[in-house]
């Protein structure tokens, strides 16, 4: 083999080679989970979301980076039974007052930062992220800890994420923006809470 057909062999199993470590790792979405919950002064209210698509990038057992799509046409609320009250909080979410799903039918979280952190005992959260999430076409950086576990064929992921909803400019019953709400004020903290696996 001469050696300009030497190098070339060597460059293809080369980028072969980093496409089987960078090329992403798809998440299982009907066995994930995202669920969000919101607070106010006289409460709160909790539902679902659904992941539309997404994947992890693993390398050497360590998770690296990822790319989560969410459908939020797909907002559900949980917790209020009566079905005239649910329907009626589920279409003022979906509004321009909140995620205007109309005009921004979803929202992206990605990451490119996973750091391990030492010492995590086995209930504790054992990664650190920093990523952004683009909401209604406004993106902001988040941090958060999560619990990772990394098997051979497989990957999971639970933790927390804590959004400021105001930096998205979702200002509706904000004390931060309006005045004499009282205790029809809503917090401008929500929470996503998540359980996702990779196929």
């Amino acid at each position: 083999m001469n050696k300009s057909v030497q190098n070339i062999a060597v460059a293809t199993t080369t980028f072969f080679l980093a496409l089987s470590v960078f090329a992403g790792t798809p998440i299982d979405v009907k066995k994930s989970s995202v669920e969000w919950v919101g607070n106010k002064v006289t409460g709160s209210h909790n539902g679902s979301l659904e992941i539309q698509k997404g994947e992890v990038t693993i390398e050497k057992g360590e998770i690296r980076s990822g790319r989560f799509i969410l459908d939020m046409t797909s907002i559900k609320v949980l917790d209020i039974k009566d079905e005239k009250w649910n329907k009626k909080l589920e279409k003022h979410l979906k509004d321009d007052d909140f995620f205007g799903v109309n005009n921004y039918p979803k929202a992206v979280f990605e990451f490119a930062l996973a750091t391990p952190i030492k010492g995590a005992k086995d209930d504790e959260p054992n990664y650190h992220f920093k990523g952004d999430l683009i909401l209604k076409g406004i993106t902001h950086a988040l941090d958060f800890d999560a619990r990772v576990d990394v098997k051979k064929k497989s990957a999971s992921a639970s933790g927390q994420i804590i959004v400021d909803r105001t930096k998205y400019n979702i200002r509706y019953k904000s004390n931060k923006f309006f005045d004499g709400l009282g205790d029809k004020a809503i917090y401008d903290e929500f929470s996503i809470i998540f359980n996702v696996l990779t196929k």
